[in-house]
């Protein structure tokens, strides 16, 4: 194996990856990936592909990435909603000082709709943390 590669290959896919075993120790000095199994987060699946049977180390590899892979995807939703925040102040400011009549009368509505929608989700989320806070 060459150094220089990981011997697993993770395809990255919604819900998860395709896996595959990395070779370059063939006669041509060739990459050649063998597909080895599917993976799903969501469900923490891991399916072997076709006949192929999953060694421990090859469980062991995956289960890893996928634990890995949850950590970059719930640092990657918290980074979204900060980027939402920017965006909402940004948006103010360009609503205050740029926007035109014209500009407003085409966005106002779906934004009083989705902040007023947040604003509902994001109160009665909070109410239920105090509940939960206060034993109730």
């Amino acid at each position: 194996m060459s150094d220089d590669l990981p011997e697993y290959y993770f395809r990255v896919r919604d819900n998860g990856a395709f896996v595959f075993l990395v070779d370059t120790e063939n006669r041509q000095r060739r990459i050649e990936m063998d597909q080895i199994a599917v993976v799903n987060i969501r469900n923490g699946q891991i399916k072997p592909h076709g006949d192929r049977e999953l060694t421990e180390r090859d469980l062991s590899v995956i289960e890893e990435w996928m634990a890995e892979r949850l950590e970059i995807l719930a640092h990657r939703d918290i980074d979204d909603i900060h980027r939402a925040v920017d965006y909402l102040n940004t948006t103010t400011h360009w609503a205050q000082s740029k926007a035109t009549d014209e500009q407003l009368e085409l966005v106002s509505d779906a934004l009083l709709l989705a902040m007023h929608d947040l604003r509902s989700v994001l109160v009665r989320k909070k109410a239920e943390r105090m509940m939960k806070e206060q034993g109730g």
